[in-house]
């Protein structure tokens, strides 16, 4: 399947006849990258396919009334990155905690999961990221693995450029101390 442009992917998702093969590309040219920000977020791979699901159902039934203001895949971004905080939340209510310590309780079955395949650095980088909050490890997961750039972020985030750099500048701070530490 060739890549198509936004607006064509848009246009043929208004025709009946093409809306499934255009939701078909547009799957697939966006949830690999989707399923990665999530990941990073809920760090379960079994919980990241659950939130890329419901984000793709999401965007199936939003798509009509997506005006095209902005990129289809920060769209999905902003709408995985919002599946992804709400399943914490629910996460939280579930053990009555706060979003953060979720993280943690979450983190103790990473090192346990099959689907981790990286070396110590990489394992320690990991559990640098799980001390943050939740905002700083969203922006800095965004800046520093999907190399995206502020004003993206700032989109999907809906947040100012500033609030982004400061919750990137800490986290970094935060993750350097972390493994000077450990």
């Amino acid at each position: 399947m060739g890549e198509y442009t936004d607006k064509r992917l848009l246009e043929m998702f208004q025709n009946a006849k093409t809306r499934n093969l255009a939701f078909n590309h547009i799957i697939n040219q966006n949830q690999e990258r989707a399923y990665w920000h999530i990941r990073k977020i809920v760090l379960s791979h079994e919980d990241a396919n659950d939130v890329i699901q419901n984000t793709f159902i999401k965007v199936w039934k939003n798509l009509d009334k997506f005006k095209g203001d902005s990129k289809i895949y920060t769209w999905i971004y902003t709408i995985a990155t919002n599946e992804s905080i709400n399943f914490l939340k629910k996460k939280k209510k579930h053990y009555f905690e706060s979003l953060d310590l979720v993280s943690y309780r979450l983190s103790e079955n990473f090192s346990a999961d099959s689907y981790f395949d990286g070396d110590d650095i990489e394992k320690k980088l990991q559990e640098a990221l799980l001390i943050l909050p939740t905002k700083q490890r969203i922006a800095f997961n965004m800046k520093y693995f999907d190399k995206m750039k502020y004003d993206e972020i700032s989109e999907i985030l809906g947040t100012s450029v500033g609030a982004l750099k400061a919750n990137y500048h800490h986290a970094k701070n935060k993750i350097e101390e972390f493994l000077k530490e450990n």
